[in-house]
């Protein structure tokens, strides 16, 4: 099974990801930010582009990835990553469903003002905040309004801790 975190720039889905690791038994956090950074890492580069996202191997990638590592493993993925087209989305989770892979889509939401606040925030990137992840809000907010809520299980991280919010997901998931 995988358990996906999606949601956008400071939803908390990186932290999440590891309560939830720690509450569901036999499962390991594969964060799939790792295999755009892989595909990063090809010299000469690919075409230039502001997103691995928009790499068409990425997505097939993410699928194959995850598939050869359950199949290794057995277990559940926990996976912390934030898609927010909706053709990619469904490139993956059709491409995990192909696999007879069972996928519970959770999105982490905040409201914008606490999404802001929180990325300016986050000391672990240094003292600005990031105009990459502020470049987000609006597009997670565009997607929420129009596919995303209505493809997954919302859960609301404005007034909660993430060791909450991963309970809450452990629970879902258990039941």
């Amino acid at each position: 099974m995988i358990v996906w975190l999606n949601g956008t720039h400071g939803a908390g889905k990186t932290t999440t990801a590891a309560h939830v690791q720690q509450l569901i038994p036999n499962s390991r956090v594969f964060n799939a930010e790792k295999v755009g950074e892989t595909l990063m890492d090809i010299t000469p580069g690919l075409p230039a582009t502001d997103n691995f996202q928009h790499w068409p191997p990425w997505r097939p990638l993410v699928v194959e990835t995850a598939r050869l590592v359950l199949d290794y493993t057995g277990g559940t993925l926990v996976m912390p990553m934030t898609v927010l087209v909706e053709q990619y989305w469904r490139e993956i989770s059709t491409g995990l469903i192909q696999h007879a892979i069972p996928v519970r889509h959770f999105v982490l939401h905040a409201d914008q003002d606490t999404l802001r606040r929180r990325i300016e925030g986050d000391t672990l990137l240094g003292p600005r905040p990031s105009p990459f992840r502020l470049r987000y809000l609006e597009p997670y907010a565009e997607a929420a309004r129009t596919w995303l809520h209505g493809e997954a299980e919302v859960v609301d991280t404005t007034h909660l801790t993430p060791a909450q919010v991963a309970l809450q997901i452990a629970e879902a998931v258990k039941s």
